[in-house]
């Protein structure tokens, strides 16, 4: 200020000299306490005007629920997973990584000062502290826990809080996707000495008609037979009614899906837009869905009155609707009880892709039994190569390859080149003439000889 005449004096004040911090505006805001009972504040400067100071300060003092006049992480994670629709496990899934990593790490971070190298810290630590208590986290894990992360930073983004998405920014180590692998003797052989499994296995044509004709009188044989062949997900074979099904035409429809959320059943969509479809039943498993209704019948008869119809194909002995997770534990229990090499539920949707395959089926016609929407993703994931498969094509690369050398496959003897048709083409020739001679021996008289 100007002592003369007590007023400001802007871009002539004398104390705005090269180097020296003056002539901008800043500003302060008081935090809440933090977890060590410190006092924390914001402090931003190199505001040219001090509108635009204002503007900063009023975003940081966005009303809250806590009533400390900030929006803090915390109540952030709270407010978007509040307001969260669409698939139960999803909502679940974010839940999880909220309350067991986000909240505990972010929860008193005021949401717009929320940085890259704050998020950095925050995931090497969680690494750390997991692996120091013999838990070590997966890339794909710390992925999946970022991604819910930017996904709620994401919906403060659309509604002005935060003007940068810092998960969006950061960076992790990259999560390889798990490729499936067969179960082959040796694999076999060396999981029952070590007792060593890959995360995701399928299994050969014969362990899985082995598991089937093992399977065939239990009480929800015609679900696993319907996954192994047509590649349902537990959730979709959960939430198959009856009016989903017409077996005299050999169809299913596939329009819904039974999830588990806070400990109760309900119906959702299905996973994808691409998921809703209908797909084509083969006469066995017509044949095992007819077994099933009849056992069902008689299931009714024998509750009386108690029994209530709830329509679903695949239900408790009560006719509740199942939760996938007991279709995913009965599934477990018989394959320990017949000894086969252990695989997941899921990974039977995995099976049936590649037995399609394998049985020559085109790889759009599995992308549409399976309901994914791209292509690749059926030909990266949900497909393996079966080790005779594989086998026959070895076998036709060394035959091309060895029919060029001149080897017979399978030994080192040359083969035996037959003549090429120029030579043939010139011996018919000299046959036809030398044939003609002799048959025409009067064509030759008067005709000049050359000795």
């Amino acid at each position: 200020m100007d002592p003369r005449t007590e007023k400001a004096w802007g871009d002539r004040c004398p104390a705005m000299a090269a180097g020296k911090r003056h002539g901008s505006w800043y500003l302060r805001l008081e935090l809440p306490v933090g977890p060590d009972g410190r006092r924390r504040r914001v402090r931003r400067g190199g505001f040219t005007i001090r509108k635009t100071a204002e503007e900063g300060l009023a975003q940081l003092r966005t009303p809250s629920d806590s009533g400390h006049g900030l929006v803090t992480v915390g109540e952030w994670l709270t407010h978007w997973l509040a307001t969260r629709t669409g698939a139960a496990t999803t909502v679940s899934g974010y839940a999880s990584h909220v309350h067991l990593y986000l909240a505990s790490y972010l929860g008193t971070v005021v949401l717009a000062e929320l940085s890259v190298s704050y998020l950095q810290a925050m995931f090497a630590r969680i690494a750390r502290e997991h692996e120091r208590q013999g838990r070590s986290l997966t890339a794909a894990t710390l992925n999946r826990i970022r991604a819910t992360l930017r996904t709620a930073l994401n919906a403060a983004l659309r509604q002005g809080l935060i003007s940068d998405n810092p998960a969006a920014r950061m960076e992790l180590p990259t999560a390889r996707r798990p490729r499936a692998v067969v179960w082959t003797t040796e694999r076999v052989k060396h999981w029952q000495r070590t007792g060593e499994r890959p995360p995701v296995a399928v299994w050969t044509v014969a362990q899985t008609a082995e598991f089937l004709d093992a399977t065939r009188n239990h009480r929800l044989y015609a679900a696993y037979h319907l996954i192994a062949l047509r590649g349902l997900r537990r959730g979709e074979a959960a939430g198959l009614r009856w009016c989903d099904v017409d077996l005299e035409e050999g169809v299913a429809v596939i329009s819904q899906q039974i999830q588990q959320h806070q400990g109760h059943l309900m119906a959702c969509p299905p996973k994808t837009a691409s998921s809703a479809r209908v797909i084509a039943l083969d006469r066995t498993t017509v044949s095992a869905l007819r077994a099933h209704r009849s056992l069902q019948r008689s299931e009714r008869e024998q509750a009386g009155e108690g029994y209530r119809d709830s329509g679903y194909v695949f239900t408790r002995p009560s006719d509740d609707p199942l939760a996938p997770d007991r279709l995913s534990c009965f599934f477990r229990m018989l394959i320990a009880e017949h000894g086969l090499p252990p695989i997941r539920l899921h990974d039977l949707r995995h099976c049936a892709a590649t037995l399609a395959l394998a049985a020559g089926v085109e790889l759009k016609v599995v992308q549409d039994m399976l309901g994914h929407s791209s292509i690749v993703l059926t030909a990266d994931t949900y497909t393996s190569v079966l080790p005779e498969v594989a086998h026959c094509a070895a076998e036709k690369t060394a035959a091309h390859v060895l029919k060029a050398r001149g080897v017979m496959p399978g030994t080192n003897r040359t083969r035996r080149r037959a003549p090429s048709r120029k030579k043939l083409r010139r011996g018919g020739k000299k046959a036809s003439r030398a044939g003609a001679s002799s048959a025409h021996p009067a064509r030759q008289i008067g005709r000049p000889q050359r000795r």
